[in-house]
């Protein structure tokens, strides 16, 4: 049997977007091509399948609570809401994180949907073995969604051209990149897509 790809975007939102309470700086320059390539897998009848940060307004993660970061995304929030720019198809999987106050939730895979159902488990449902992965930010959550899908033995694949890092230390993003491409990660563009996914 054949590999069965998704394409996951990852934290497409107002407050990662410049102008955000965590601004990653050309976030929203990501928007575009993560848009041709939704497009792209739903031409194919391929699942796409959405993250999003979604914390609670007391949570560890924040400085004020003994974090590392200003508030963000906060359940409700204009911030926290996906990016208006953003093409998100009907019917689509949307899975939150963050919400443990206790717990710094970076990777996809420890996002659930509204029925608590996990991305592990959304995956296996859907029969998906690889995983293409875009959006923010390159330096943390995209890094550590691509290490775990590597973890759970799947073929990941990072659009390179559709991340973008917060760069908290210049040089994190090309580090992360690095890292992702040692445990296995293949690095691509996405305008070679169309000749490499399976015809619908």
């Amino acid at each position: 049997m054949g590999q069965r790809a998704a394409l996951l975007v990852v934290d497409v939102q107002n407050d990662f977007c410049p102008g955000g309470a965590l601004g990653v700086p050309q976030g929203d320059a990501i928007i575009p091509r993560t848009n041709r390539t939704i497009a792209l897998f739903q031409r194919r009848s391929l699942p796409v399948i959405f993250t999003r940060d979604w914390h609670p307004k007391v949570t560890k993660h924040f400085k004020e609570f003994g974090g590392a970061w200003p508030p963000h995304c906060i359940q409700g929030t204009k911030g926290a809401r996906f990016h208006s720019d953003l093409e998100i198809p009907k019917g689509a999987i949307v899975l939150s994180k963050g919400m443990d106050p206790e717990v710094d939730s970076y990777s996809g895979f420890q996002a659930f949907t509204e029925n608590g159902r996990d991305l592990e488990s959304a995956l296996h449902e859907l029969g998906v073995d690889e995983l293409f992965i875009c959006g923010l930010a390159t330096d943390y959550c995209v890094r550590a969604t691509t290490l775990d899908g590597l973890r759970r033995g799947m073929t990941v694949r990072v659009l390179r051209d559709a991340i973008r890092g917060v760069e908290v230390k210049p040089g994190d993003s090309e580090m992360a990149v690095k890292e992702m491409r040692a445990n296995g990660a293949h690095l691509l563009e996405s305008r070679g897509l169309a000749k490499i996914l399976p015809k619908a």
